[in-house]
């Protein structure tokens, strides 16, 4: 019998992909608004991609399965 297929979790789909290595990539937070405040080099930090945490690492793999 085979066992029932999982569901990917759509939210977590649209904010991480995994890498070859299987890590996952992330973006960065408070990039979307109330941004003159913000100086250019803290901006320029913030567009690139960030690495999700060794501890959430577990939780980002079980809500996508088939990533």
């Amino acid at each position: 019998m085979a066992t029932t297929k999982r569901k990917t979790h759509r939210g977590a789909a649209k904010r991480f992909k995994k890498t070859a290595t299987g890590k996952f990539k992330r973006s960065h937070a408070m990039k979307r608004h109330i941004l003159t405040k913000k100086n250019s080099s803290r901006l320029r930090g913030l567009k690139k991609a960030a690495l999700v945490s060794k501890a959430d690492t577990k939780n980002v793999r079980s809500m996508l399965p088939y990533a």
